[in-house]
């Protein structure tokens, strides 16, 4: 049941949206006589030299319309380079639909904001009436509709109340006004029948791009890994083996020793393979979950870290280790490049989407153009179809916030 303070809360955004709609149905209006005016000299062939100038601004109108209404729910698009000349725009889908807006924002757009500023504007002046209503002429009407001449506290009072039906009507009425330039606006403000997919098939594209180039770069770590660690461990338990064998008649002692520097390297190449098997995917995460991962990842971390978990059940394996790569990735950040003294690892789960922040108050200016694994955040995390943002001005503090779809 929707409770009186949200009804007027949702009142208070949509009549915010209306003042929005309205500044932008005078622009729409302006620009609208204007086109009128050009198509009126174009007929003489004076105003043809105007026509590329005046799609530039009604097109720069639209998109400040575009930008207003992305404000208040999906993104819209602006749909590209703007026609040059007349016979491209008449057969240029996108403008000819900007016209078709720019026609009834500037008219029906126009009276909706007016008339949904103006209800809010008579309530107040009824409901506060009866404070200043002895200011007035004697026998004046009321301020709004209240036709009555005004002589008494009764007569004032009654103004009041109808302040108060007034303010009735704006909580109803106003969220319903709102809606109305909005649907339009995206009606024929919106891609075409067809973006959508293009645009979807482009951005699968571009992350599977990213996944490929992650994969391959986690390849090439791994096999580095192996090269300059594990593999000169064995070469040098190889080499050591080798010369026990030799020594074994002629001197033990010294044959011991090597055994036991063979045994030291082997044990080191061990510590390394299993480093890179955690790095590949770690047990505690298979076991134990992304909780108790990442709650370990925190301990190990050279900076004091806190970790907040609210996610129930398990996600994926691939979108756990997705995870954990991001926050251990961050946190290794936060060690070597931030200067903190202190780090938050923030994780919820909303419905089929996983939320996860890090916070620290190091001194900020973290930008992914000078690397610091940022980069590869990002492919890693557009490879599961998720979206990173990273706010870090200069002085601090920095946010690293990154979604991820986990399943129903």
């Amino acid at each position: 049941m929707t409770t009186l303070p949200s009804r007027a809360r949702r009142a208070i955004d949509a009549l915010e949206h209306l003042v929005g709609g309205l500044a932008t149905a005078v622009l729409a209006l302006a620009m609208l006589v204007w086109t009128l005016a050009v198509a009126i000299l174009g007929l003489l062939v004076v105003g043809l030299s105007l026509v590329p100038g005046t799609l530039r601004a009604m097109r720069m109108v639209a998109d400040r319309e575009r930008a207003r209404l992305s404000r208040w729910g999906p993104e819209i698009v602006s749909p590209g380079p703007t026609p040059t000349g007349l016979r491209a725009a008449l057969t240029d889908r996108a403008c000819r639909r900007e016209l078709a807006w720019l026609a009834v924002h500037a008219t029906f757009g126009f009276a909706i904001g007016l008339l949904g500023l103006t209800l809010p504007l008579y309530a107040v002046q009824d409901v506060t009436y009866p404070l200043w209503w002895q200011l007035t002429p004697a026998g004046s009407s009321g301020p709004s509709v209240a036709f009555w001449p005004v002589n008494t506290w009764a007569d004032a009072l009654a103004v009041g109340l109808l302040g108060l039906a007034w303010v009735a009507v704006v909580v109803v009425a106003v969220p319903q006004l709102a809606r109305l330039p909005g649907w339009i606006g995206r009606s024929l403000l919106g891609p075409g029948p067809g973006a959508d997919l293009s645009l979807r098939v482009e951005q699968l594209t571009a992350t599977r791009a990213a996944a490929l180039d992650a994969h391959a770069a986690e390849l090439r770590r791994i096999e580095r890994s192996l090269h300059d660690g594990t593999q000169n461990r064995l070469v040098a338990v190889n080499v050591l083996l080798g010369a026990a064998r030799r020594q074994l008649a002629r001197d033990p002692a010294a044959a011991a020793e090597m055994l036991a520097r063979a045994q030291d390297a082997a044990e080191q190449a061990l510590a390394e393979l299993r480093t890179v098997a955690r790095g590949i995917l770690p047990p505690v995460l298979a076991d134990r979950g992304l909780t108790e991962a990442v709650e370990r990842l925190a301990g190990d971390c050279a900076v004091r870290c806190r970790v907040d978990v609210e996610a129930s059940g398990r996600c994926a394996a691939s979108v756990e280790a997705t995870a954990y790569f991001v926050v251990a990735e961050a946190l290794t950040n936060v060690s070597k490049h931030s200067g903190a003294t202190s780090a938050t690892v923030t994780i919820r789960r909303a419905g089929d989407r996983l939320h996860l922040r890090i916070d620290d108050d190091g001194h900020g200016g973290a930008d992914e153009g000078r690397g610091s694994g940022l980069v590869g955040i990002r492919r890693r995390v557009e490879a599961y179809d998720g979206r990173m943002s990273l706010t870090s001005p200069v002085g601090g503090p920095t946010t690293m916030r990154v979604e991820l779809p986990c399943g129903s």
